[in-house]
């Protein structure tokens, strides 16, 4: 009998032992859209209090000619988000106007990361005058559908939402005077000239996306 309660309690110890190191293990990634999938639409609300769809978008007045989207997952907080405002910002400029508008979503949730809150985002899309919509991913449903996993995270569509790139925006997540490489804008370069992205995959450097656990 001794033996008996013996074994048991080993196992009942190495079971407890196995759920404490599992519940340490990182949460695994989403693992959402690859190249080719369509990706699906959204309605998410702007920092302006409207309602954005990828449907509507493109029938919105002065987006007659939207060839694609530069579906981008940041936020206020991660400090690489926050490197990479400013080249956001000059992507769009330099894209919109080609038919290829930046889309900015914010997934994470702000009762865990409070500096991501809507009055937040709508505090730091005034600082930097951002040209973009800023939308809110709220009940975190469009991220993990989608496969975002950093911040920040881009996923390049055409209006038919195939998904053409995921990744990065450029080779230097931490110097924007380091950039040899802007992935988003030749994978916009081989989409218009009849080709794939070539890469189509980059991994994205950023922060997690924070959730409640």
């Amino acid at each position: 009998m001794k033996k008996i309660i013996g074994f048991s309690a080993f196992v009942l110890v190495a079971a407890i032992g196995f759920f404490a190191i599992s519940a340490a293990q990182p949460q695994p990634e989403a693992e959402g859209l690859e190249v080719g999938d369509t990706a699906p639409d959204f309605e998410l609300m702007n920092i302006d209090g409207s309602m954005v769809s990828l449907a509507d978008y493109e029938a919105e007045e002065g987006h007659e000619d939207v060839k694609g989207y530069i579906v981008t997952f940041t936020c206020n907080t991660c400090p690489y988000a926050v490197a990479y405002e400013d080249r956001l910002i000059e992507t769009h400029e330099k894209m919109a106007p080609k038919g290829w508008p930046l889309i900015a979503i914010q997934p994470n949730d702000p009762e865990v990361q409070p500096g991501d809150s809507m009055e937040e985002m709508k505090k730091r899309a005034g600082e930097k005058d951002f040209p973009f919509v800023y939308l809110l991913d709220e009940g975190q449903e469009v991220y993990p559908a989608y496969g975002a996993n950093r911040t920040p995270h881009i996923f390049l569509l055409d209006t038919d939402r195939k998904v053409h790139y995921i990744g990065a925006l450029d080779d230097s997540p931490r110097d924007p005077e380091g950039v040899t490489v802007n992935y988003v804008e030749d994978a916009i370069a081989a989409i218009e000239s009849g080709n794939e992205p070539d890469p189509s995959f980059t991994k994205a450097i950023g922060c997690t996306i924070k959730t409640k656990k």
